[in-house]
């Protein structure tokens, strides 16, 4: 018999969230994340959703205190899909997914150290607008207009077929702008595009060897050498492209997990690119998987009115499937805020036990705890009050 329920809501207040009187869960089939208040196993697999019609895209965002059960419930839901003959990719910022890796015969990649992916389609529109978007993130401020049009310039000269070292190729071209002492938008372009050859970001994005290739099922992308340095929204932006080709390039439905979100939701450039891929889930079977901690770094993201601010909570509001765990009241207001919640909503994120989350789905809500089998300890790492003994 599972442990009781603590109490934290009356049933009055869980119909005010819009939770049916019996919350029989989503009624999809498959491996259970949990249960629901009213004891229903939670299944739930974006794909199938999508499928049933109980949502209008695959996107997914997971939010909450640290500690509260985002990386178990994250995990559990890769270890499912991946258990139906889908693929993964997880960006991985500070290095929690190891286990889960080792559980799938691979080991996590370490960029730079391990090698150098190419971030670039072979879609020339594709391609100048990711150039675009990393050259300002790694500047820290928009494109001038001179410096747009010598991007532009600079892409339409690269060689047919395209190299394979893009960045390096691209270098040469505009090397010869580096001397004298110029400032135009020429010597601009040379000196940033000089940090991904053999500046700051040099061995990431660009190399002598031939770039990785991802194989297997899961592909674990460690990004901890950079999540403590600027770097880190380019480096994200970068694998975020790389993962998204080799997704969609397969044909087959799969999760890009992006931890530690902010990174791309606080930079204007990178958050502009990926809204227009965000745009392309569906039509490459890709769910993202934004997991976020502090939604006050999406107020971050711009001033309140800003078109950067609007820009990254639309993004959020597009995400039809929401795992929300506790938040402390400032933190709930800021989530609020972000994805439109009821004030009945906001105040019960402040009020949700550990494990807890409330997911949306569409126009539908379950209470859920998030139960962990047995099999799962091997590959989570989660606080103890998730382990509870039946």
């Amino acid at each position: 018999m599972s442990t009781p329920w603590t109490h934290w809501a009356t049933s009055v207040d869980l119909g005010s969230l819009r939770l049916p009187a019996h919350d029989a869960g989503t009624g999809l089939k498959g491996s259970s994340l949990g249960e629901s208040q009213y004891g229903s196993l939670f299944v739930l697999d974006v794909f199938d959703a999508y499928g049933a019609g109980l949502v209008s895209n695959p996107n997914v965002i997971v939010a909450g205190s640290i500690g509260a059960g985002k990386s178990t419930v994250v995990k559990m839901q890769l270890e499912r899909s991946l258990q139906r003959g889908r693929r993964a990719v997880v960006i991985d910022p500070k290095g929690e997914y190891a286990a889960l890796a080792a559980l799938h015969g691979a080991r996590p990649i370490a960029l730079g150290r391990d090698g150098w992916c190419d971030p670039f389609s072979s879609d020339d529109r594709e391609g100048v607008a990711l150039l675009r978007a990393l050259l300002a993130s790694a500047q820290g401020s928009p494109l001038s207009a001179d410096q747009h049009f010598a991007v532009d310039e600079v892409w339409r000269q690269l060689p047919t077929p395209r190299p394979t070292r893009v960045l390096w190729t691209l270098f040469q071209l505009v090397s010869p702008r580096l001397e004298g002492a110029s400032s135009d938008a020429g010597r601009s372009l040379a000196l940033l595009l000089y940090r991904f050859i053999y500046g700051d970001l040099a061995g990431l994005f660009d190399g002598a060897d031939e770039p990785l290739r991802f194989h297997g099922d899961l592909v674990v992308l460690d990004l901890a050498a950079q999540w403590a340095s600027n770097s880190l929204s380019v480096a994200v932006l970068s694998a975020v492209a790389a993962s998204q080709q080799v997704l969609g390039r397969t044909g087959e439905r799969g999760h890009l997990v992006i931890d530690e979100a902010w990174a791309l939701l606080a930079d204007a450039e990178a958050l502009r690119w990926l809204q227009g891929s965000w745009k392309l889930a569906r039509a490459r079977g890709l769910a993202h998987v934004l997991v976020l901690h502090r939604w006050s770094d999406v107020a971050a993201a711009g001033d309140a009115g800003s078109a950067q601010r609007e820009r990254a909570q639309g993004l959020l509001r597009e995400c039809e499937t929401a795992w929300l765990f506790r938040e402390p009241p400032d933190e709930a207001r800021e989530m609020a805020r972000a994805l439109a919640l009821s004030a009945r909503e906001e105040s019960y994120l402040t009020a949700l036990p550990k494990g807890v989350a409330l997911v949306r789905y569409g126009a539908h809500r379950s209470v859920v705890r998030v139960r962990p089998e047995e099999s799962d300890f091997s590959y989570i790492d989660t606080d103890v009050s998730m382990r509870e003994t039946p």
